[in-house]
């Protein structure tokens, strides 16, 4: 069974015992997080779509890590201009271990 849900701008299709990251979430190393956000739950011809949201499911997931992602470098240029721009950005991350998904 799998679901797809929405959380930090980004949809994911996640199924049990999946680890992903995701944006960063607020909450300590090993506690439990449910994301209610579920926009569809299932497998095969008995998938449920929802309208936005499917009604009454939930995925709950457990919080393993909270961390930085790879810099990212921003680099601005106008030719003949003699203007240069350099930045660099690295984006927090929480990742979440999928228990269970309610269906």
């Amino acid at each position: 069974m799998y679901a797809v849900i929405k959380t930090g701008g980004k949809q994911y299709r996640v199924t049990e015992g999946e680890v992903l990251n995701v944006e960063k979430l607020n909450g300590e190393v090993g506690s439990q997080v449910e994301l209610a956000e579920v926009l569809a739950v299932g497998e095969g011809e008995g998938i449920r779509i929802g309208t936005p949201l499917v009604s009454g499911a939930s995925v709950v997931a457990e919080i393993v890590e909270h961390g930085k992602d790879k810099k990212v470098i921003i680099f601005k240029k106008k030719r003949r201009k003699g203007y240069t721009k350099k930045q660099g950005h690295r984006q927090l991350f929480t990742s979440l271990r999928i228990k269970e998904i309610k269906a």
